[in-house]
């Protein structure tokens, strides 16, 4: 499971040069999981967690506290979730996740990208349920059954554990992310997380090749570069890659 979940991370190496749009998706998601858990870091993990990932992607303090400062006040902006699943090249699957104030507008430009890279949308449910829907924690160490038995006496449903490298990978369904933070926070001193998110994890890769490669590489990059994108999953296997 381990060597598919660094699909986001590598997607968006891609754009980490257009530093705008990255602090404005941190900045948009900051603002909404403020005004969905309150602002207060400490109580409300999800939102610490996005913090601390935002810091070491070199976001700057002033961008997290304009959407925390927005958040806090009543009315701003009405941004909703919304979600596309479709096929790519190579008949890959690949899952949009999005924040927008115009869902009709995000929709189209979404659309336009799986268009241009010879690609197709396909029906809410179509691709998901053939990737899991992850909370992934990661921290160095190498105690795996330490971790599973502060987990388990958290009564937390864990997925999988895996130890490789000096570091410990804590797989849980996305509904035990706060519940099995908090295990890990309370059971180890000092902790420091190396990755600590909700991703959609693919079950199984499909590999593309040959004349796919630039078609994927175009889609990938023309939807990390709309401002309404806040991720993208695949389960893509590009030879020489990840």
């Amino acid at each position: 499971m381990g060597r598919a979940f660094q699909n986001r991370k590598e997607s968006m190496a891609k754009t980490a040069d257009a530093k705008t749009k990255v602090y404005s998706k941190y900045g948009r998601e900051i603002y909404v999981c403020a005004k969905q858990g309150g602002i207060d870091p400490e109580g409300n993990l999800a939102l610490r967690g996005l913090i601390e990932r935002a810091k070491k992607d070199q976001v700057p303090s002033h961008v997290i506290d304009k959407a925390l400062d927005k958040a806090s006040g009543v009315g701003g902006e009405d941004f909703s979730t919304a979600r596309y699943e479709g096929f790519g090249p190579g008949s890959c699957m690949v899952i949009v996740e999005c924040l927008t104030d115009n869902p009709n507008r995000t929709f189209g430009d979404v659309r336009g990208c799986f268009t241009k890279a010879k690609s197709k949308l396909g029906t809410p449910g179509s691709v998901s349920h053939m990737f899991d829907h992850c909370a992934i924690l990661a921290f160095k160490g190498d105690d795996e059954e330490a971790t599973l038995e502060a987990l388990m006496e958290a009564d937390v449903d864990v997925t999988d554990i895996e130890n490789e490298a000096g570091q410990i990978t804590v797989f849980a369904p996305h509904t035990e992310y706060a519940k099995a933070k908090q295990a890990l926070l309370d059971a180890f001193d000092g902790i420091e997380f190396e990755v600590d998110e909700i991703q959609f994890v693919p079950q199984t890769m499909t590999p593309v090749d040959g004349d796919d490669v630039a078609l994927f590489d175009k889609l990938v990059d023309t939807l990390n570069d709309l401002d309404d994108v806040q991720n993208v999953y695949h389960n893509a296997e590009i030879e020489g890659r990840g």
